[in-house]
């Protein structure tokens, strides 16, 4: 367990936090700066916020002797990327009224706003509220949002893996009512005894925590990266148990070789929803207990799992669980991609991928993406779901009404763009990093949409324009664009330089390998020209590029 006397400051930060009050009302009065309490920029992370500055405009605010542009991110707490069609008009508005304007499909099957000002992040939350949405638990040492397969039609059991994420997002909120304190209604301030928290005391988690649920043969949900992975076992059309894994995570800091990306370890197998909430309750205490506290890159689970070896990490849980794992199950995965499309499930109701190249939902350049979604959303007949790969799910069409959803599809050039983007394009995923991201060291989402167009005719020229390579780009280490666990990865470096992965495999079950380093984009399209003629020569059939691309890499060591 972590020395007592050797914690890093935001341990001791949330310990002295009042259930993560700290002095968030002082800071939100504060008229006089943007910004808010340095302590409270970690806290308010726990309230599902980040404090962000634009980055584009810091240079131009210090000439003109102002403080940086600050505004704040909000994120949505959504157990399974699900949202009605009322809620997705009342986020509509929202967005409008609070933020950019961009409606933001994160990585984690939820959305998040930008640019949010100080003075507008408490209306923002309570008109989450109003929709009954909120932010809990979205950011901070805690669970994140629990996310699992994304698309009905992928098993006729899909309803059952949604709600055990309900349930253990439930399991793992904390039992502070500092947010209802902060942001709903001033007058709901209570007694702190009432809120003791067996789970996460009063020192939280070492690191964020994150859980995946998915359901084989389609790894949509990425279920390795995440430190906590459930795969449902299916025997005679029931599940009968799930599969657990432990300490995935994509995270690394350049030029610390402490650090490292990690696929999610097999614990076991258990076989009733009450073992499955109970194992993962225990591998969170277990992380909450052992995990590192002093030095918060080496805090998240991975890490003590690589401390105490899989074998004590399994005997540490079984034995506060009070039963033992059974030996993983057989299973396997086919694919790891959104349906894109029309598809039907087994209860007759349509379901509609929608591309959203990096989630970023906003009319542009004569596209009328968001506005199109409104009118969609405002007849009705009609879900929304998110994907891992930051995609839109238009759910639980009933066959009376898909003529109208497809001609509103149609009528915003909604469905013609899903249709006509290249492979390439489909399976690309990209961070937020500049203009907000504090972390960032190079563009994600803004630059990697223009580096595809120009990788695309190099596939074109080799026929490979079909292929379904995986690319995915983040503008530092830390991962969240989950560029390590890709067929071809990009790591930011510094403005314009990224590092090239190449070798993850199509299923997410192998991490992919450094290339080149800090190359900009000249070599970047030379590398991969020489890459695509080399793949386009010598593969085996079937191969797809990332087992080619690793097998390359043993030739050439």
């Amino acid at each position: 367990m972590t020395d007592k006397n050797n914690l890093s400051p935001v341990e001791r930060i949330k310990t002295n936090s009042n259930g993560l009050r700290g002095t968030l009302k002082e800071s939100l009065l504060d008229d006089f700066t943007g910004a808010i309490r340095e302590d409270d920029q970690t806290l308010i992370k726990f309230h599902g916020m980040y404090q962000q500055d634009d980055r584009d405009r810091r240079e131009e605010r210090v000439s003109k002797k102002l403080e940086w542009l600050y505004s704040y991110m909000i994120r949505l707490r959504l157990p399974g990327g699900f949202l009605t069609s009322e809620q997705w008009a009342g986020l509509h508005e929202i967005a409008e009224n609070h933020s950019t304007g961009v409606i933001k499909i994160t990585t984690r099957q939820t959305i998040q706003l930008h640019g949010i000002l100080k003075s507008h992040v408490k209306p923002t939350i309570r008109d989450f509220n109003l929709q009954h949405l909120d932010s809990i638990a979205a950011c901070g040492d805690v669970n994140r949002n629990v996310t699992c397969t994304s698309n009905p039609s992928e098993s006729p059991l899909h309803q059952e893996i949604y709600e055990l994420a309900g349930k253990i997002s439930e399991m793992c909120l904390p039992k502070t009512k500092s947010y209802y304190d902060l942001w709903i209604d001033d007058e709901l301030a209570i007694d702190r005894k009432t809120e003791e928290d067996p789970l996460y005391q009063d020192r939280y988690l070492p690191r964020k925590l994150k859980i995946g649920i998915a359901i084989p043969p389609n790894n949509d949900v990425d279920v390795f990266i995440n430190d906590i992975a459930l795969i449902a076992i299916i025997e005679n059309d029931k599940i009968v148990g799930y599969n657990i894994a432990v300490g995935g995570g994509l995270g690394a800091t350049h030029g610390n070789d402490a650090t490292y990306a990690r696929l999610a370890s097999l614990l076991g197998f258990v076989d009733t929803e009450e073992k499955v909430l109970k194992a993962v309750y225990e591998i969170i205490t277990v992380q909450r207990d052992f995990g590192n506290r002093s030095d918060r890159k080496l805090s998240r689970l991975k890490y003590t799992i690589d401390k105490l070896g899989i074998e004590g990490y399994r005997s540490e849980v079984e034995k506060r669980c009070g039963f033992t794992f059974e030996p993983a199950r057989e299973f396997k995965f086919e694919q790891r991609k959104d349906r894109y499309g029309w598809v039907q499930n087994h209860e007759g109701k349509w379901f509609y991928t929608v591309f959203v190249e990096h989630g970023r939902i906003l009319d542009i350049d004569g596209y009328p993406l968001k506005s199109g979604l409104l009118k969609i959303a405002e007849t009705g007949n009609v879900n929304f779901r998110f994907t891992c790969n930051q995609n839109l799910i238009l759910s639980d069409i009933l066959e009376k009404d898909k003529a109208e959803i497809e001609n509103l599809l149609k009528e915003h050039g909604i469905s013609t763009y899903t249709d006509e983007v290249s492979a390439l394009r489909k399976n690309s995923v990209a961070c937020v990093a500049l203009n907000t991201c504090s972390l960032a060291l190079a563009e994600g989402q803004r630059y990697l949409p223009v580096l595809v167009t120009k990788i695309e005719p190099v596939l074109e020229k080799y026929g490979l324009q079909n292929e379904d390579i995986t690319i995915r780009m983040t503008g530092c280490p830390n991962g969240c664009g989950r560029s390590p666990n890709a067929e071809i990865g990009l790591v930011g470096t510094a403005y314009g330089k990224y590092n090239l992965h190449i070798g993850g495999d199509r299923l997410g079950m192998r991490l992919n390998t450094k290339f080149k380093e800090n190359i900009g984009e000249e070599e970047i399209l030379e590398t991969l020209d020489e890459l695509f003629g080399i793949y386009s020569e010598g593969r085996h059939s079937e191969e797809t590029f990332g087992d080619f691309s690793y097998r390359y890499l043993q030739t050439i060591k």
